[in-house]
């Protein structure tokens, strides 16, 4: 039931940025001036990358991420995670000459046969999504063999014992570690399909697809209206029922959901039914609003208990829901896109450093003396 149509899809991968900037930018901010605003972000966009990328380049190259109080690395994945999941923006970018340097680092340091435990949903978004969305960008066929080796060695996560993948698995030797817990968060069990379903699209070679629609309908057959938990586990499939948000651990859940509607030509309608019930319940169970401001945020409900309490991550939501507008969905879902995107304006704009905090508490006590949110400044770094 593939539609593969033009090389558009690939975008659905990993581009929530520049879905974010595209789709709310536009439909808010068009206007006669918007061009020239459009090309000053633009601009400014570009250069923020060329700086970081700089750094990168100096202190971490090849490496999985850059430590840039301490000038160091992190190899915990040992596949040069940042590189490969720069590749399309380098190339979105018009960065010639970094991107054939990058090119040339997968071709000649890129080893996947590894004695080295990873954790699948972190590489299946990071890594295999790097290549194939730069695949399909460029037609280079590097990228291609490489994602098609590393969908091989994350396939053993896949078990017939239960719909629930494994966590991690051994690049070299095919060995699945169950999670210590016993569960998995939801959102590394729903958002491994678009990239798997592409490489059974692009290969001819189901197994990749049947895998994670097995992942996908596990999660479905126990749900109960549009909501998920955090936990899901392993062995079962079951939901461990608690708090419910759209933060970390089901954040991604929901994004997948419209993207695999997207991404078949819009010819698999369950995942617009499955999409459109969990904005409907999100925007029954977790709509809140502060005083005195009457700002729009998504709490967490904990049984009949609202929770005033929004996580930075959940600031993915508006470009989502101004995705799906654009595609067809509810008028509905566009006014909500623009006032929770107000509110993580203002998350930035109101904090001391204009970073805005991994997480606030919302005033809706009525108290109108009070702030509509209290931003608490911690040192972090060392």
């Amino acid at each position: 039931n593939f539609n593969p149509t033009s090389k558009k899809r690939c975008l659905l991968v990993n581009s929530l940025l520049v879905v974010c900037v595209l789709a709310i930018l536009y439909i808010w901010n068009h206007s006669e001036s918007s061009t020239t605003t459009a090309a000053i972000r633009r601009q400014a966009i570009v250069k923020a990358f060329k700086h970081a990328w700089k750094g990168y380049r100096k202190y971490a190259w090849g490496k999985d991420e850059l430590k840039p109080v301490s000038g160091t690395s992190d190899e915990s994945l040992g596949l040069g995670t940042t590189l490969i999941d720069s590749l399309d923006t380098l190339w979105l970018m018009g960065l010639e000459e970094e991107f054939a340097e990058a090119r040339q680092w997968v071709a000649e340091k890129l080893v996947l046969n590894q004695s080295r435990f990873v954790n699948l949903f972190d590489v299946t978004i990071r890594i295999l999504g790097g290549l194939l969305s730069t695949y399909h960008l460029t037609g280079d066929s590097l990228f291609l063999e490489k994602a098609v080796e590393l969908g091989n060695r994350l396939i053993p996560c896949f078990s017939a014992s239960s719909t629930v993948p494994f966590p991690e698995v051994n690049l070299a030797t095919a060995q699945v570690v169950a999670p210590t817990s016993g569960c998995s968060p939801v959102s590394e069990v729903g958002s491994l399909q678009l990239e798997f379903r592409d490489l059974s699209l692009i290969t001819g070679d189901p197994r990749y697809r049947q895998a994670v629609d097995a992942a996908m309908q596990g999660l479905q057959s126990h749900l109960q209206g549009g909501l998920v938990p955090r936990l899901v586990t392993q062995a079962t499939g079951d939901f461990v029922h608690g708090a419910y948000s759209i933060g970390a651990g089901v954040d991604s859940y929901y994004e997948y959901l419209l993207k695999q509607y997207l991404q078949t030509g819009k010819t698999e309608r369950k995942f617009l039914g499955w999409y459109e019930e969990a904005v409907t319940s999100i925007s029954r169970e977790l709509l809140g609003y502060s005083v005195p401001s009457h700002l729009v945020f998504l709490g967490t409900r904990n049984g009949t208990d609202f929770i005033p309490y929004m996580e930075h991550v959940t600031c993915f939501f508006p470009a989502v829901l101004a995705l799906g507008y654009l595609h067809g969905c509810r008028q509905a879902h566009l006014p909500l896109a623009r006032e929770l995107m107000h509110t993580c304006y203002l998350l930035y704009k109101r904090s001391p450093t204009g970073l805005a905090p991994e997480a606030v508490y919302f005033n809706n006590r009525r108290v109108s003396t009070q702030a509509d949110f209290e931003i608490k400044v911690r040192l972090l770094c060392k």
